[in-house]
């Protein structure tokens, strides 16, 4: 196996070139390369090595013949259940319609009015996980409470318009209504 340094060069897959090229050591973590920089498109990235190499040193046979002797656990078997699998057996027909007032238990049927027949699969808090057949959702729901009522509504105040400059008075819009005077309503002559 190579040694490599700070500095030297090692063939790596490029992120941005899409292909394996010649790469520049920036940072290294003991003896592994952490860093590399291409040398064809400058784009610093984390080191991959390169397809079908491995930093692993090879096994010999004397060393495979003994951990071949102990019995190796199996990996067990992802078992996938399909989301019709997971509602069987369940009371589909009297499933509440979702609201987030309303409080949820968990493997609870509820139905959406967008998303459909969902199954609660987690509760935190305020929020449930339910399971749609698409796609896992986070709603909120027990936010009920007491009913609040909505602020009444009141319209702004009618204010005197001028230039924006100068200050507006802050005595309320008076209309009042002034009666002419004697010389005003005289005819002239």
């Amino acid at each position: 196996m190579a040694t490599h340094k700070v500095g030297g060069e090692v063939d790596a897959p490029c992120t941005r070139c899409k292909l394996t090229l010649a790469h520049t050591i920036l940072a290294m973590v003991g003896t592994k390369i952490a860093r590399v920089r291409c040398n064809t498109c400058g784009g610093d990235h984390a080191y991959r090595a390169a397809p079908g190499t491995t930093d692993r040193p090879t096994a010999s046979r004397s060393s495979t013949s003994r951990a071949s002797s102990t019995p190796r656990a199996e990996k067990p078997e992802k078992v996938v259940i399909s989301f019709e699998e997971q509602l069987a057996g369940k009371d589909i027909a009297n499933a509440p319609k979702y609201s987030p007032k309303d409080t949820y238990q968990v493997d609870q049927v509820i139905q959406h009015p967008t998303f459909g027949l969902g199954l609660v699969s987690a509760v935190r808090g305020d929020k449930v996980d339910i399971a749609f057949k698409s796609e896992t959702k986070t709603l909120v729901h027990g936010r009920g409470g007491a009913s609040t009522e909505k602020p009444a509504f009141s319209p702004p105040s009618a204010r005197q318009t001028g230039p924006a400059d100068k200050p507006q008075p802050l005595a309320p819009l008076a209309t009042e209504t002034a009666e002419p005077s004697a010389d005003a309503a005289a005819p002239k002559e």
